[in-house]
């Protein structure tokens, strides 16, 4: 295996292995949306939170292609009826047809990672780079550490 494709597959990996993650966050809210910066360009960190007895949840996307939140107030305490994380690939492999036409697509343009939450409001961005942040629950502090 060429270490192109070694790297393809890791990075699909990770955006695999956050789907996964994220998966059980339907029952959450979005709490809020924020825009920032960082060295190699814009960034949105998502934030859920679902209450005091499963942990908070923050979703950072780096490296933006896309970004589109609607109104930025009603998606603040807007309940989550599904998450969807997609790895787009490079060319010349197809992207699923629900993310065809969101961005122009170019040989330059790295592997990329499309998260959709819908409900009442949605967030769909698509970025380079994706991660997830997992605090641990009030009730999962309170234990005493085994081990």
């Amino acid at each position: 295996m060429s270490d192109a494709v070694e790297a393809e597959n890791a990075v699909k990996n990770r955006f695999l292995r956050a789907a996964r993650l994220l998966a059980p966050c339907v029952s959450y809210f979005v709490e809020r949306v924020s825009f920032g910066a960082v060295d190699d360009g814009d960034c949105v960190d998502v934030f859920l939170r679902e209450g005091p007895h499963k942990p908070d949840v923050v979703i950072s996307l780096a490296c933006l292609h896309h970004v589109e939140t609607g109104d930025p107030i009603a998606v603040q305490g807007s309940f989550i009826d599904e998450i969807l994380v997609e790895y787009l690939p490079r060319l010349p492999h197809p992207w699923p047809d629900d993310a065809i036409g969101l961005i122009d697509r170019s040989a330059d343009l790295p592997e990329l990672v499309r998260l959709r939450i819908t409900g009442p409001s949605e967030v769909d961005v698509v970025a380079s780079r994706l991660t997830v942040y997992t605090a641990t629950s009030d009730d999962e502090a309170g234990l005493p550490l085994h081990g």
